[in-house]
């Protein structure tokens, strides 16, 4: 797990090579261990080192930032390059089958000097070019410099969990592991995407496909590689992909819900073999919940009695979603001790500058807050690597929003019964009511056409008092538009595939990168494998949720004499969940203060009054003011915190 960066143009210039180095310094946090650059002018020799001189003109420039995981020795430095000087990589991620591969390698001629996932990666590039991507089991985002053909491959994980963002301009192109480093580079500027500001505001849209929060920075897509010729860096080349979850559709599913469970029970324990894979200690995220519960019990599961088996936990100071006494039981099961962090309304206030710099965009909810702490605790026991069960309530429909989608295919399909059964079993359990659920079940039944009109009727506002419409209209934003409507699949299977591709999952793994790189921590998550993703997205969708509601119902059979009963046959779902009232509560002077200050002047969008007079009239009372009131705030603060510009 490290940092990459690089700047490529097209004719050689003398700025580049102090660009690059900034671009790395900006990035230290995620590899304080090492760090290695490598400047080249399209002619001559490239030169590689830990320092960079800053005279002379250079067309590439690629930096790494080390953090070291496998292979601690110098063997592992990056950029790494190959034995005839060809090729040159920098790479962010962990290959978790490398011993695997490095033996199929040997077997075909390569020789190796190192025990580095980086030198098989290399290796594996060279030998089977573009077709590597599908024999790879990890995440990673790399630059592969070609100086023969004079090309540079960037690619990035099957499901985007490690981060590449990249920007271009006449003549040129830099790349990064987080926009901040971009933000380095001369010709990239800290304009807003004006699109991008309103989706977040209005609909708390974050991490759109390829679009961000900065008009001149994309993020280069999951399952994409590309080749960028470097005579025509700005142009040059398109994101293709190599990988689909569409393509696995074809294969035949399994008959009945225990052999399905038990070959998933089989792919999780190998994933979690592969996963713990690393040459320094690796602890884990543990919330007390089916997810991180099945990781724990897992790793003893697999490792045995000899592994040393740490966990960091959160817990609030709400009973209500106080979850210390599952993590006690997980842990105690599964013979691991626990570090449990609590969080004082004081501290976020003071954190929150950082904590916004560690994300580069704004986020939703103070809930993030809580992971970035407990990153901060595995980092202050020393723990380098955490598993995490990212990806699990996507890939299983664990969340109880699914539920309507769910009852509505029972009523498309003309099981009233079996639409009954399921609220019969929803009501003593989950936090929807059944009314709720029911006519959020009638909004998934209902035509496209008719969404409007329905919004309408339950009193939402094509645009909120607190947005200038007229100001977005001038920049030619149709406020009435709600991207993540568009195209909006309303039944199960699609929604699933929607949080799992495009909405959900990636904006939880850019919050759990930054969060856990901030503190120099790699976070593995062993559910996001193709393998699994593929397997269970071809499964009828009772196996995800039963006929009594019951969510990740086959991975509740899968984990069965893994995982305490108790834990699995619980029905709320929390995490890593603050009391976000009782925060803003306790800091309602800041809130007002922030609210009120000059920096909101900043998002000329915003109308301060407006917030202020809502603000003030309802409070905490605010409808759905977790994700209202923290958007407003951390669109104000990052603006601050990143001089943002304003058309």
């Amino acid at each position: 797990m490290c940092g990459i960066a690089g700047c490529v143009v097209s004719t050689p210039v003398p700025w580049l090579a102090r660009t690059v180095d900034a671009m790395s310094k900006s990035i230290v946090h995620r590899g304080p261990d090492d760090r290695g650059v490598l400047l080249w002018d399209g002619q001559g020799k490239v030169l590689t080192g830990r320092t960079q001189p800053v005279d002379g003109a250079a067309s590439v420039g690629l930096a790494h930032r080390r953090l070291s995981i496998i292979d601690l020795s110098e063997a592992g430095w990056q950029p790494m390059s190959s034995a005839d000087g060809r090729y040159h990589l920098i790479y962010n991620g962990e290959i978790y089958n490398y011993l695997e591969l490095r033996a199929k390698l040997q077997k075909r001629g390569h020789r190796f000097r190192g025990g580095s996932d980086t030198e098989v990666l290399l290796a594996a590039c060279t030998e089977w070019r573009s077709d590597v991507f599908r024999r790879l089991v990890g995440m990673f985002a790399f630059a592969l410099l070609d100086t023969f053909e004079r090309r540079l491959l960037l690619a990035r994980d099957f499901m985007g969990i490690k981060p590449l963002y990249y920007a271009t301009w006449p003549g040129g192109l830099a790349f990064a592991s987080e926009i901040k480093a971009l933000l380095k580079v001369p010709a990239v500027s800290s304009k807003a995407n004006t699109q991008s500001v309103y989706d977040y505001l209005h609909h708390g849209l974050i991490d759109n496909g390829t679009q961000t929060m900065f008009s001149d920075v994309r993020q280069f897509p999951a399952a994409h590689f590309a080749g960028i010729d470097l005579v025509r860096p700005d142009r040059s080349w398109t994101p293709e992909r190599y990988w689909s979850l569409q393509e696995a559709r074809s294969i035949t599913p399994h008959r009945s819900l225990d052999s399905a469970a038990e070959e998933i029970r089989d792919i999780f324990l190998e994933s979690v073999r592969l996963h713990m894979r690393s040459d320094v200690p690796v602890g884990s995220a543990l919330s007390g919940g089916i997810d991180s519960s099945s990781i724990i019990a897992s790793v003893r599961a697999v490792g045995g009695p000899a592994v040393d088996l740490r966990a960091v936990g959160f817990v609030a100071d709400d009973p209500r979603i106080n979850e210390e006494r599952w993590i006690d039981l997980a842990a105690s099961t599964a013979g691991a001790s626990v570090h449990k962090v609590t969080i004082a309304p004081e501290e976020l206030k003071h954190d929150l500058n950082d904590l916004i710099r560690a994300q580069d965009e704004p986020f939703g909810s103070a809930s993030i807050y809580a992971q970035y702490r407990v990153f901060r605790m595995a980092s202050e026991q020393r723990l380098k690597v955490m598993l995490d069960g990212q990806g699990a309530d996507e890939i299983f429909a664990g969340y109880k929003s699914l539920l309507p989608y769910r009852w509505a295919g029972h009523v498309r399909a003309g099981a009233l019964w079996r639409a009954a059964r399921l609220l019969r079993g929803v009501a003593p359990h989950d936090r929807i009511s059944g009314l709720n659920l029911v006519l959020r079940g009638l909004a998934a039944l209902a035509p496209g056409w008719l969404l409007p009109s329905l919004m309408r009727i339950a009193g939402r506002q094509a645009v909120p008092p607190w947005i200038d419409g007229a100001w977005l209209r001038r920049r030619g934003i149709d406020p009435r538009l709600n991207p993540a409507r568009a195209g909006h699949r309303r039944d199960l299977r699609g929604v699933v595939r929607t949080a799992l591709l495009t909405r959900s999952l990636p904006q939880l793994l850019r919050y759990e990168d930054r969060n856990s790189m901030a503190h120099s921590v790699e976070s593995r998550v062993p559910f996001l494998t193709p393998r699994m993703v593929e397997f269970v997205d071809r499964l009828p969708e009772s196996f995800l949720i039963d006929d009594d509601g019951v969510t990740k119902s086959v991975f509740r059979s899968a984990m069965r004499g893994i995982v305490p009963d108790a834990i699995l046959a619980r029905r709320d779902k929390i995490g890593f969940e603050p009391p976000q009232r009782k925060w803003l509560n306790a800091l309602e002077p800041w809130v007002h203060e922030t609210l009120s200050a000059g920096a909101v002047d900043r998002v000329p969008c915003l109308r301060s009054n407006e917030m202020l007079r809502l603000w003030e009239t309802t409070g905490s009372r605010m409808p759905r003011f977790d994700w209202t009131v923290w958007r407003w705030l951390n669109i104000i603060v990052w603006a601050d915190l990143f001089d943002v510009e304003f058309e």
